[in-house]
This record gives structure tokens, sequence and C-alpha cells, in this order.
């Protein structure tokens, strides 16, 4: 065990090297941008003196390095600043937008995991079938779609022609559970379109390489029925590699959110991130990159970890 506990923090210690590195990125990409923040945001009618005065109340008249040891000294407190635009604390904007995208991320995890596992091990077991290859087809159709593309055309269909379901993913405080879910039904969908093409591909793959072991071919000759085979012999030994891709694809439901939420016009932190830039709130952007960033890389150290957890021979290290 302490040989999995060394791995663990070993990856937990490089994850925090990557969001350092990633954290000055972030802040001196948005250093970078053209123009002057404090002109952005009182427009081009503020006199000079006006200018001077916001720049010296964001700080911008100081060293960038040293607002950057400002800034993250906050980040790590969870305070990330004031919003330019309305005065609030970045924290209170970000996060009800932030709690908005973690439901329709489970959302659309809740529908994609266990249909994208079933249609793998089907697929699998009907190998080289036409329905094999119709899910092959279909599945790359859904990978090779883009996210706001394919929204467009649920859109079309489910909103306009067919009048099931809203085509704005307007959310209130005051709203029921279940309308909740029926307004923010075709923003997950279009999202589980796009993840259960990777995830069933993946453990489609991963089975049929483990068809081909010795063990595998022992079942068989002992006469056991395929779907046997492959539920009981092979899906247990192939889940290291499905957990590292559906980790991979929840973290990719929370940071790459943004397109589907600015076709729904879904109020979560990539919709909120949108509206940031074209404001020029560089307090609410920077935030917003870092917790996309963070929540990749924690995700990413748990497929390794479920990786580790799921594989015998990283458990018991020689």
């Amino acid at each position: 065990m302490s040989g999995v506990l060394g791995i663990v923090l070993k990856r937990l210690g490089l994850g925090l090297l990557t969001l350092l590195i990633i954290s000055i990125l972030i802040f001196f990409a948005v250093e970078l941008l053209p123009g002057d923040i404090a002109q952005a945001v009182l427009g081009q009618g503020a006199t000079e003196e006006t200018v001077n005065a916001m720049r010296q109340q964001l700080g911008l008249d100081r060293p960038a390095p040293v607002r950057y040891l400002e800034w993250l000294a906050g980040a790590v407190q969870g305070d990330f600043g004031v919003s330019l635009i309305s005065g609030n604390s970045v924290g209170n904007v970000i996060g009800p937008r932030f709690l908005n995208t973690l439901f329709l991320a489970g959302y659309a995890a809740l529908i994609a995991v266990p249909i994208s596992i079933i249609l793998g091990v089907i697929v699998a077991l009907l190998r080289n079938s036409l329905f094999d290859r119709v899910a092959n087809v279909m599945t790359l159709t859904s990978i090779s779609s883009p996210e706001f593309f394919l929204g467009y055309i649920l859109i079309l269909y489910f909103s306009v022609q067919w009048d099931m379901f809203p085509s704005l993913a307007s959310l209130g405080p005051d709203i029921s559970i279940g309308e909740y879910l029926y307004r923010a039904f075709l923003p997950a969908l279009t999202m589980v379109l796009v993840v259960t093409a990777h995830m069933m591909r993946m453990t489609r793959a991963a089975i049929i390489n483990l068809l081909a072991s010795p063990y595998i071919e022992m079942a068989r000759l002992k006469g056991t029925p395929a779907w046997k085979v492959i539920v009981f012999h092979a899906l247990p030994n192939a889940w290291a590699p499905i957990i590292n891709v559906v980790a991979l694809n929840l973290a990719y439901l929370i940071t790459g959110v943004v397109l589907v939420e600015v076709v729904f016009v879904y109020p979560g932190i990539g919709q909120l991130l949108v509206d940031a830039v074209s404001k020029r709130d560089f307090p609410i952007v920077q935030a917003c990159c870092l917790i996309f960033a963070a929540t990749f890389i924690l995700l990413n150290l748990t497929a390794d970890v479920g990786a580790i957890l799921t594989n015998p021979r990283l458990r018991h290290p020689k």
C-alpha cells in the first residue's frame, strides 16, 4: 500500500506543479492582450486622470510579477479578486455558475457512462457484425461533429420541428428539479453524444484486446458462453483503460462545455467565461481558466489513481 501512496503523492505533486505553471501562463497571457484594461473598463470617453486613477485602483501601476504573486496568494485562499464590471467578489459570481456546470456535467455523465459501457460490451460481443459496423459509423460521425453543430441540429429537430424541449436553457432558483432536468436536457444530450462515442470505442477496444489472452481462450475451451467470457473474465480486467477514458471524458464534460453553454445560453461557467472575455473582465477570465485547469488536473489524477487501484501489478510492485 505504501507503493501506491507514493505513486499517488508523486502524481499529486506533479499536478500541483502543472497547475502552478498554468497559472503563470494564464496571468501573463491576459497581461499580453492588447489594449489598456482601465481604458476598456471606463470606455473611450474617460479622461486621462480617470484612467490613471483606475489603473492605480486595479494595481496596474505595479510590476506584473508582483501582481501575479498577490493574485496567486489570493487564489490559494479562494480569493480571486473583484469583478471589474459588477464590482462583486469573483468567487460569488463564479460559485453559482460553477455549480450549474457541475450539474450539467453530472447529468450528462449519468446518461453517458452506463450507455457507453453497455454499448461497448455489446459491440465487442458482436464484433464484425452489422451492429458493430453501424455503431462504429455512428460513433465516428459523433466524434467528427463539433459540439455546436450537434447542438444546433438538436435544436432544429427537438425544439423547432417537434417542439419537445426548449432551445434555451433558461434556469431560475425557484424551478423544481424535474423542470431543471427538462430544460437542461438538450445541452446534456449534446455532450452525451460526444463523450459516449469516445467511451464506447475505448471499452470495445479494451475488451477485444483482452479476448486474445490465454485465460480467455481457456474459458472458451471450457464451453463458457461468449457473453459470460466478456462480462466475467474480460470486463473486470479492462477496467483500468475504461476508468481512464471515463475520467478524461468527465474532465471534458466540465472543461469543454463552453460551446455547448453558449449555444443553449446555459448559465454555467463556460457562458460566464465568454461574457467576461467580451467585456474584458479579466479577474473573471483568470479565475475561470484556473478552475478549468484545476478540474482537468484533478480528474486526470483520479484517472491515474483509478488505474493504479484496478491494476494488481501497480498495486503490488516488485
